[in-house]
């Protein structure tokens, strides 16, 4: 029994060094023979030692396992339990400046938080900010080297314009001119167009729209031709222009009946702001079968006679809009007041101020008409303009504020007016209260009506009756 003892003890030393790898398997190697010396009893082997045997074997491999993960997570905090088993330890940072290197782990989730190659790489990039890129130098060993490319000189062109984009293009840029008015936007702007064999059909688009257009367009559109001659067009382009548009006159007369007549005033006053030449007229002289192209010359050389005896071509169209002057302004519409007072023709009237082309500035037509009542005698201009301003209310050509400005007007300046006007309390008063009756005015522009406090003058021979027209 002995002897068995002996050989079962031999055999669980070897079975222990095989587990054990280091100084602290020689400790449990030590520990479990004492251990299992104890539990021989008598000779006898005892069935607990089957069960150390197993825990023993489990410590060993918990050993081997936590000493190889420990270079992974070296800050997990695990540890053995009594019974061999592993608890793990709540995760921490790495403390030492070591395991932070090692740390290979992302901090953010996705990567390190900073952008690919430093912000030299990836796709559509152009390269680290802050570099500079030489110039590449020519590989004349390159297969593609081509020696031609060297001596090349790249530039921007622009295609010439054909007849379809040409009207698309320039039609806007005039139909914008006629706003604003300012002839050296449209000459940058057409200078950055490459018009190429179109160059010569400006004028003649030019003309074509103002036809359609209100005498101040038509001015402007002569102003544009004389100033683009020379700097945009030649001489030649004007003149080709023209003399298309004499041949589309028959075409033109469709759209505008008086399209001969107002070509005509253009050539004259082109050959007056000398864009055309003098003997422009009298080259067509024999050469023409076309009505309407021999009534447009005839205007032409007639407006051209006239201005030998002081006419001025320069202002035959006018000027219309906010870019007459206020004194002009006022004396034209004072001459329609008087014209219509001799004629009595309420659509005429009309006509001229709608001609004037300043809606904005109807008040002061307003203004002017009752002033002329109020320094008027007699009740023919009272009604005359009474029954003006009615159609004109009632045609919508002046308008409800324009209206209310022209009788506030008067109503801010009677005690002036009232200088020279004794009567003229006396009289708007009466004017208001008519127009009030007839619709051009409402209540609220009566009431403002300014009136002087009139005083009872008694006499003996009166018998107390109240003189209404005294002050």
């Amino acid at each position: 029994m002995k002897v068995h003892s002996e050989l079962a003890y031999s055999v669980l030393a070897d079975d222990l060094s095989d587990s054990f790898a280091s100084g602290d398997e020689d400790n449990g190697k030590s520990a479990i023979s004492n251990k299992n010396i104890n539990n021989e009893i008598n000779g006898n082997w005892l069935s607990s030692s089957s069960t150390s045997i197993h825990e023993a074997r489990l410590k060993a491999k918990a050993k081997r396992r936590l000493r190889k993960n420990s270079s992974r997570d070296s800050g997990r905090g695990d540890s053995l339990s009594d019974n061999g088993e592993i608890i793990r330890g709540t995760s921490a940072a790495p403390t030492s400046p070591k395991s932070k290197l090692l740390d290979r782990k992302s901090r953010l989730g996705k990567g390190r938080g900073l952008p690919k190659k430093g912000g030299a790489g990836g796709k559509g990039v152009w390269g680290r900010s802050g570099e500079v890129y030489e110039p590449e130098e020519v590989d004349e060993k390159d297969p593609n080297y081509d020696e031609a490319q060297e001596n090349c000189v790249y530039e921007t062109v622009v295609p010439p314009l054909d007849e379809r984009v040409f009207e698309k293009t320039v039609t806007p840029i005039v139909q914008e001119y006629f706003e604003h008015g300012d002839t050296n936007e449209v000459a940058e702007l057409l200078a950055e167009l490459n018009l190429g064999p179109m160059r010569s059909e400006v004028p003649s688009l030019a003309v074509s729209l103002a036809l359609e257009a209100k005498a101040s367009h038509r001015e402007l559109t002569s102003r544009l031709l004389a100033d683009l001659c020379g700097s945009v067009l030649s001489r030649s382009d004007m003149e080709n222009s023209f003399d298309k548009l004499l041949r589309e006159l028959p075409d033109l007369v469709l759209d505008t009946p008086g399209a001969p007549q107002l070509v005509g005033q253009f050539i004259a006053r082109a050959v007056s702001d000398q864009i055309l030449s003098e003997g422009y007229i009298e080259g067509y002289k024999g050469r023409v079968d076309c009505e309407y192209t021999r009534a447009a010359l005839d205007r032409a050389a007639v407006l051209l006679k006239m201005s030998m005896g002081g006419l001025r071509i320069d202002n035959q169209w006018g000027t219309g809009g906010g870019q007459r002057p206020v004194i002009q302004l006022i004396k034209e519409m004072n001459l329609l007041l008087k014209e219509y007072i001799l004629s009595g023709d309420s659509k005429e009237a009309e006509r001229c101020l709608r001609d004037l082309e300043v809606p904005h500035f109807h008040h002061e037509f307003v203004y002017e008409a009752i002033v002329m009542v109020l320094e008027s005698k007699g009740e023919k201009t009272f009604k005359m303009v009474l029954q003006l301003l009615k159609s004109l209310s009632t045609s919508s050509i002046i308008t409800v504020d324009q209206m209310r400005r022209g009788y506030e007007r008067v109503y801010m300046d009677i005690a002036e007016i009232n200088i020279d006007v004794p009567r003229a309390y006396f009289i708007l008063e009466q004017f208001v209260d008519e127009s009030f009756s007839m619709g051009i005015i409402d209540v609220k522009l009566r009431d403002l009506c300014p009136c002087r406090g009139r005083k009872r003058f008694v006499s003996e021979g009166d018998g107390g009756v109240v003189k209404l027209e005294s002050y």
